[in-house]
């Protein structure tokens, strides 16, 4: 696939422009976006005092209409006129890209059965950015924000236990120490990254195996970005002592607890603990 020239990208169309804006630090947005926000008749903002702040720092002054999940089809039509009266219009999120677990999906639809141009305007994003500092597989899925009900929770977690790949997903910080019962049932043996407050000044990573997670005793506020890893590859434990290893613990099953034992065996070897124990227990009984 060839580039187009610098001339070429710079030419604006008109039409629908799906911009991403800042996670936290306002100064990631890129150039791009701060001049199609400025060419825009009018930006379509999830929260018009939100975008406020970012648009006053770069001396935007586009019309705004207030663009959220409440009211996105009641103004579906009036949104849709002016695209066809040959508007620009930039629709952007409170934080990173829209229609990524926020409003646009139904907008981008009607855009496309009325055949108006849709452009993305690439930036930041929560989901790659946990992502890129996780150290699990470049593999991933991404769900969005953890449903509430129980059951419908359950369900999907379950699901999800199921891929061998990183997991991302949205949720509340003061939903999530309630979750993490569930979190263990369905990803034992699977690792945790828990994101707060990327790219801001208290900025936060905390990680932990999902087995010896804890309930977070810090009132955290806000959304966490979680990432879980893929699947924990499983040891290939031989299930047999061999003769050697039983002739060491029958000579130190009197000298060393059953734990030192154990500890001694598979120093140097992949043996079950559980068979060694089994044996040990074994020879005692004997005695």
């Amino acid at each position: 696939m060839s580039l187009n020239n610098e001339s070429d990208n710079n030419k604006v169309k008109i039409g629908l422009h799906v911009v991403s804006t800042p996670i936290g630090n306002l100064l990631d947005i890129s150039q791009r976006a701060i001049k199609t926000l400025r060419q825009s008749d009018y930006i379509l903002c999830e929260d018009t005092r939100v975008s406020k702040i970012l648009l006053s720092k770069f001396n935007i002054k586009s019309n705004l209409i207030s663009y959220h999940k409440f009211n996105e089809k009641k103004n579906l039509n009036k949104i849709i006129s002016l695209l066809k009266s040959g508007c620009f219009i930039s629709l952007i999120s409170d934080a990173g890209t829209p229609s990524i677990s926020d409003p646009g999906c139904i907008l981008i639809n009607e855009c496309l059965k009325n055949n108006i141009n849709v452009s993305p305007v690439p930036g930041p994003s929560a989901v790659s950015s946990a992502v890129s500092v996780s150290g699990f597989s470049d593999k991933f899925y991404f769900y969005g924000f953890l449903p509430e009900k129980n059951k419908i929770l359950n369900n999907d977690l379950q699901i999800l236990s199921k891929l061998n790949c990183s997991i991302v997903f949205f949720i509340s910080a003061k939903k999530f120490n309630k979750t993490i019962p569930t979190l263990k049932k369905y990803f034992k043996g699977r690792k945790i990254l828990i994101c707060k407050e990327m790219t801001k000044f208290y900025e936060e990573f905390f990680r932990e195996e999902i087995d010896n997670l804890k309930i977070l005793e810090r009132r955290l506020k806000g959304e966490l970005t979680i990432v879980i890893s893929e699947m924990q590859a499983i040891k290939n434990v031989s299930q047999k002592l061999s003769e050697s290893d039983k002739n060491i613990i029958k000579k130190t099953i009197n000298k060393l607890s059953v734990k030192e034992i154990i500890d001694l065996i598979t120093k140097n070897n992949d043996i079950s603990k559980k068979e060694i124990y089994n044996y040990c227990i074994k020879l005692k009984n004997e005695n």
